[in-house]
């Protein structure tokens, strides 16, 4: 197990104020609850010393003179009863709204940046989500918001602690000072040791923070990729690796209980070592008259009460560490740039294919560029494919064309208007893509294809059967209320594709893109499916990205796209005769193809593997 090097002072008092500073953000979140939660822990810590009082009071007025009559003052006995019930009362009522108002801050502060964060993922541009695990990103937005949070159901209770440590004081300095200076002996005693426990505790909570988020990373990653896991044999290396985080996080954790392990005897002893020299000096005092036996009795009762309650100051400083690395956690999160930004135009309903206009569009990931200077027209009501070999860049021209990703150069427009120009809803009212991979959620066949949205079963089975789907649904054992499993894992690659076409024909789209999102269906149902989306009464420009020469023979129109760039368009029969490199990669699964084994020379500027485009 290695060791965790302790912290500078330096660094703890930063640890320290940035996680007070989170705090203070929470309080200011909550401010109202906050204030009734510390208003109820105030109540208990007055009550808490109130009830050493009283128990000296009864003690000097009850149970003394009874003791010392020889016989039970009944009527003072059923008085001291009501006074400690009543104080009980008192102290319980404070303690249960402390508990339940803190418990509420705690889970509404949770609740409402885990809102934040996902709202971001979902502002944040595709981009930005390919740089970060799904692991990680389900971490910030469940174990580390609920760590930043974490202080806040303890930290009422440490305000009323501070109260009660200000009563406390008055009552011994003015019960007896000479017992006041054992409190005042105990009590920073007890500070220093939580100072001492906090140093210890905090480089290892940060440390046991963060290798949560990297098992919650690994253990997604293995269960994601199951498929590949089993399908090469890796069981053992992955069990290895998901093992190797894991005894990670336990060492840490050992160290943590280590750490409580040690401190935490020493915290119970201390007050109970007060209560021994209160009794110690107490007896002397007695015996000279300079306090009566009630007064020893309340200082040493309070010692007993107030062990715990100077802990719980101690428990939010030892959190503070992992707070502070949970928010650190979350702000890269909400402070992460690239959001798409919108404009105030937004785009009536309408039923008229949209016209789709791509000028000079360049897109790169980082310093790769990815398409340059890409420009067509697509009319309204035509059938156009994308056509190119792989790593051309059709599957990020799909995305910007349904706007999960801004151009950096250039603009992509609907009916004339930049993308950016529309606001948050123009564009998915507008528009419907679906990707070769296609998403099912744990529902049913009829939940999938609606996804929320309000239809009739007429509507829904329409749509079902103009993606080829209604049939094989049909057969389900529940048909359109068929649970599908987990990412549709009880059906077929062909029939998640249909259904997922079917979930974006029923939205009736005046853009519809296919991103490949007929690759694993029968290329006989395929060119139903196309044949249907042509003769269907539907308000859609369509733009397939297509291998299949069946398929693109059925579009009005080709882009032929290569490295990046648009190397010609026009009709699949005109491609075939002007450009070599698309005649040889539309034809290359026909056995009469000639394999491809390297292209002609292309015209300056364009990328290999093209000839130069028609004049």
């Amino acid at each position: 197990m290695t060791s965790t090097p302790s912290p500078s002072p330096l660094a703890e008092g930063r640890v320290v104020r940035r996680g007070l500073a989170v705090l203070g953000r929470s309080i200011r979140e909550e401010p109202r609850i906050f204030a009734v939660a510390t208003a109820g822990a105030s109540v208990f810590a007055a009550m808490t010393v109130a009830s050493a009082v009283v128990l000296g009071v009864v003690t000097d007025r009850a149970i003394v003179p009874s003791f010392n009559a020889g016989t039970p003052r009944r009527g003072a006995l059923l008085g001291a009863v009501l006074l400690l019930l009543g104080t009980a009362a008192v102290k319980s009522i404070g303690l249960v709204v402390r508990r339940i108002s803190a418990s509420m801050m705690q889970t509404r502060l949770q609740a409402t940046y885990r809102r934040r964060v996902t709202r971001q993922y979902l502002r944040l541009p595709l981009s930005w989500h390919q740089q970060h695990s799904t692991g990680e990103l389900l971490s910030n937005a469940h174990s580390d918001v609920e760590a930043v949070f974490y202080p806040i159901a303890p930290l009422p209770f440490s305000v009323g602690v501070l109260v009660m440590l200000v009563i406390a004081s008055v009552v011994l300095v003015i019960t007896d000072p000479v017992l006041a200076l054992v409190g005042f002996v105990v009590f920073p005693a007890l500070a220093v040791l939580n100072i001492a426990f906090t140093r210890q505790m905090q480089p290892r909570a940060m440390r046991a923070q963060q290798l949560r988020g990297e098992v919650s990373s690994v253990a997604h990653e293995s269960i994601d990729g199951a498929l590949v896991v089993k399908t090469l044999g890796r069981e053992g290396e992955e069990t290895a690796r998901f093992q190797a985080s894991s005894e990670q996080l336990r060492d840490e954790m050992v160290g943590v209980s280590r750490v409580r392990a040690l401190f935490d005897p020493l915290m119970d002893a201390l007050p109970n070592v007060g209560v021994l020299l209160v009794l110690l000096i107490g007896a002397f005092r007695v015996r000279s008259g300079a306090v009566d036996v009630g007064e020893v009795v309340t200082v040493a009762y309070l010692f007993t009460l107030l062990a715990i309650p100077i802990r719980g100051i101690g428990w939010v400083l030892a959190d503070l560490p992992r707070s502070v690395v949970g928010w650190d956690r979350v702000s890269r999160v909400l402070d992460a740039t690239g959001a798409l930004t919108y404009g105030p135009t937004s785009v009536p309903p309408t039923d008229v294919p949209a016209r789709v206009t791509l000028a000079d569009v360049s897109f790169g990931y980082d310093d790769a560029v990815v398409l340059r200077d890409v420009g067509f027209d697509v009319a309204p009501g035509r059938t156009v494919a994308i056509v190119g070999p792989t790593g051309a860049g059709k599957s990020t021209l799909a995305a910007l064309l349904v706007r999960l990703a801004d151009p950096s150069a250039g603009s992509v427009q609907l009916d004339g208007t930049d993308l950016r120009e529309l606001d948050r809803m123009s564009v998915p009212a507008h528009t419907a893509v679906v990707f070769q991979q296609s998403f099912l959620f744990d529902d049913t066949v009829r939940g999938n294809i609606a996804l929320g949205a309000d239809v009739d079963d007429a509507a829904l089975e329409a749509a079902a059967r103009l993606a080829q789907a209604h049939s094989f649904i049909e057969r389900l054992p529940d048909g359109y209320d068929t649970v599908v499993g987990e990412r549709g894992t009880t059906l077929s690659g062909g029939q998640r594709q249909r259904i997922a076409l079917a979930r974006a024909l029923l939205r009736r789209p005046r853009l519809l893109v296919l991103d490949d999102a007929t690759s694993s269906v029968d290329p006989s149902v395929e060119v139903a499916i196309l044949n249907g989306l042509r003769d269907a009464d539907l308000p859609s420009t369509v733009v397939v990205v297509a291998y299949r020469q069946s398929t693109i023979a059925l579009a009005d129109e080709v882009v032929y796209i290569s490295g990046g760039r648009v190397r010609d368009h026009g009709t699949h029969a005109a491609l075939l005769v002007r450009q070599p490199g698309y005649a040889r990669l539309v034809t290359a699964y026909d056995v009469s193809a000639v394999a491809i084994d390297g292209d002609e020379p292309a015209s300056p500027g364009a990328a290999p593997g093209d000839a130069a485009p028609a004049a």
